[in-house]
This record gives C-alpha cells, structure tokens and sequence, in this order.
C-alpha cells in the first residue's frame, strides 16, 4: 500500500483529492492498484507501479516482474520512462508527444531516431480505460469520500478483488489467448 506524503494533500473545491494509478492485464482487470495525492502526475508513479509488478510462476521461484510489453498513453512517453523500460528490457507500445516529436526534428541528426511503436499492439491499449470503468461500478471508489489515503486504497483494493472474482465466474473462452500478450498501465 502507498501512504501519501504529509503535507502533499490538496483541496480541490472544498475536499482532498486523490487520483488511481493502475496496472491491468488485456482482461482489464487490475494487477496493480496505487494511489497518489490528486496534483501528482501519472508518470511520476510509472516507477512506482512497475515496481509492484509481480506475476507468479507456474513452479518453484521468485515471481516474474518484467511483462512482455507496456502499452501506455502518451503522458508517459518521458524519456527516464523510456530508458527504464529500455533497461528493464520491456517493450514498450507508447506514442510519442507531438512536442518531442518537433524538438528532435529541430536537432536534425543529433535529434536522434524516433523510439519504436506499434500501432497494432496500442490498439489494446483501451483495456486500462475499460478497467477504470470495472472499478468505477462501485460507488465508493468513483465518489471518493474517503478523506484519507488508506481507505481509498482499502476500497480500491476491495472493488479490485470483486472485478476479479466477477471475472472468473463469467469467464469467456475467446479472451484467455489475447491475455498473454501484454499489460496496460
């Protein structure tokens, strides 16, 4: 669980904020939850949440914390993010902003190449939307009207369990072999 910083809350029309940070696989269901003061940006918590990261083996051993590839919005097409997937050995599906894209025009050659994307892959990409829509079903969690962070973690971690489990009682047949392939933040 992530424990907000003293001090970092902010009010927003007279209550805290918070925002929801997730992971989820291409079932869209949440492998990894976060949350984070709500004036704190998505891509500041990409370490946060890849770090949390764990798939277990179907043997003995430590769990798997590398996916196969991340499929992400263009808020985290920074370059730190880029160069720890790149180090991480991860593929990453994400478009690149249309300023980075004119400032390493600018530079001409010394701009360097532009990172790879596949588009088709990044059709996917619309399973971590369709995820927040899972876990918005439950009103506690779109209304927010816990005041502190640990039990809206707490309420996210419970809506997260019930999509699970709504998941694997009406489970389809035709989903489980797109399911290997990635996992959207």
């Amino acid at each position: 669980m992530l424990a907000s910083p003293a001090g970092s809350r902010r009010l927003a029309r007279g209550r805290l904020t918070s925002s929801i940070h997730l992971a989820s696989d291409l079932r869209c269901r949440p492998v990894v939850t976060a949350t984070s003061p709500g004036q704190r940006a998505d891509s500041v918590m990409f370490p946060e949440v890849l770090r949390m990261l764990r798939f277990p083996t179907s043997g003995p051993g430590r769990p798997r914390t590398r996916p196969g590839r991340i499929l992400a919005d263009k808020a985290y097409s920074s370059r730190a993010i880029r160069v720890e997937l790149r180090r991480r050995r991860i593929v990453a599906a994400i478009p690149e902003h249309r300023d980075q894209r004119a400032n390493r025009a600018r530079k001409g050659s010394r701009g360097g190449r532009p990172p790879a994307f596949d588009r088709e892959a990044y059709r996917d990409r619309n399973t971590a939307e369709r995820c927040f829509n899972k876990l918005k079903q439950y009103r506690a969690v779109t209304t927010r009207y816990d005041k502190r962070d640990y039990p809206h973690h707490g309420t996210l971690t419970v809506a997260s369990i019930r999509t699970w489990l709504h998941d694997l009682t009406t489970r389809s047949p035709d989903t489980t072999k797109r399911e290997k392939r990635s996992l959207s933040p």
